[in-house]
């Protein structure tokens, strides 16, 4: 299979989705089983600027939505930040799943030469999709995916790199 602007988004946005599925999964277990409150990490933060966990998993499913929008015309659900629970955001995570496994490798043809528009309060600019989605989207993706796993890594939940790293065989 080539590599195109859907091989190379929505197959590693659902795999990411898996990973952190299995790690909310895990962690849930742990704090049952040795008797802490789940609180504790759901609201866990590796820093105070940082958000918690809940955020880390709103951000990479807005990071996974908001690609798509920009590359395609495909309308996208928004879902409000409201998860309060371990069962909310594997919900977030399901429901995110549930539109990408409705993009299709037709929707992103073509979509690397499309000029996608960036604005923050610090700076401003204009990518090409595929400068978009592999400088941009990717990295942001997988930071948060990345820091969900390390505040339940830093919380004691017993994960290793196998729960990170999960569908490749």
């Amino acid at each position: 299979m080539p590599l195109t602007m859907y091989t190379l988004s929505v197959p590693a946005f659902t795999r990411g989705f898996s990973a952190l599925s299995g790690i909310l999964d895990k962690a849930e277990t742990f704090a049952s089983q040795a008797g802490l409150p789940l609180a504790e990490r759901f609201d866990a933060r590796l820093a105070p600027d940082m958000l918690p966990l809940a955020g880390q998993i709103q951000r990479a499913s807005d990071t996974s939505k908001n690609a798509i929008a920009r590359l395609t015309t495909l309308d996208v659900p928004r879902f409000p930040d409201e998860e309060r629970t371990f069962a909310d955001l594997r919900e977030r995570i399901a429901k995110t799943v549930a539109f990408l496994e409705t993009v299709t490798p037709d929707d992103l043809d073509g979509s690397e030469t499309r000029e996608v528009t960036l604005s923050f309060p610090s700076f401003k600019t204009t990518l090409s999709g595929e400068d978009y989605l592999t400088k941009f989207v990717l990295p942001n993706f997988y930071f948060h995916v990345t820091t969900a796993y390390a505040i339940l890594r830093h919380k004691g939940v017993p994960i290793g790199k196998a729960d990170y790293i999960v569908g490749l065989g």
